[in-house]
């Protein structure tokens, strides 16, 4: 009796182990989903939900005429959210078959990385899990690239 009780203990924590991962992963994709809608949506509550106020975001812009990426562009949340009003109010930027593609690299109890492919390019999103759910705390982002290892 003993032993079947251990075993019992030991399967439900491992169940319960499988399925907050599981729920992590869920909600990772959702935040990822969130950053990318908050510019196609012109929705700035997702990104209220979604990215932290500490959000560190760095990104290169790469310019056909020059042949050439732009300088390091930084933009910290409330540019973001500036951006996010305008971007795509009258619906030109991004549409319903824009990509919207998320690939969730890492999620541990902690902290979490994805890159997100929209239609201005790639974005890799570090996340933090706070009291308030999983926040983009870090971007480091890029226009369409010419080549990708997995292309």
């Amino acid at each position: 009796m003993k032993q079947l009780t251990i075993i019992l203990f030991l399967f439900i924590c491992v169940q319960m182990k499988a399925q907050e991962k599981e729920i992590a992963i869920k909600e990772v994709t959702q935040t990822s989903y969130n950053y990318i809608d908050t510019f196609y949506k012109v929705d700035t509550t997702l990104a209220y939900k979604s990215v932290h106020k500490d959000l560190r975001k760095v990104g290169w812009w790469y310019d056909s005429k020059k042949s050439s990426y732009s300088d390091a562009l930084e933009m910290p949340f409330e540019a973001l959210i500036n951006l996010a009003k305008k971007w795509n109010v009258k619906g030109g930027q991004a549409n319903a078959s824009s990509p919207r593609i998320v690939e969730v690299l890492e999620v541990s109890d902690k902290i979490a990385v994805t890159k997100v492919t929209a239609v201005w390019g790639i974005d890799y999103l570090n996340m933090v899990h706070t009291a308030d759910g999983w926040k983009i705390i870090n971007i480091v982002w890029q226009s369409k690239p010419k080549f990708s290892l997995n292309e």
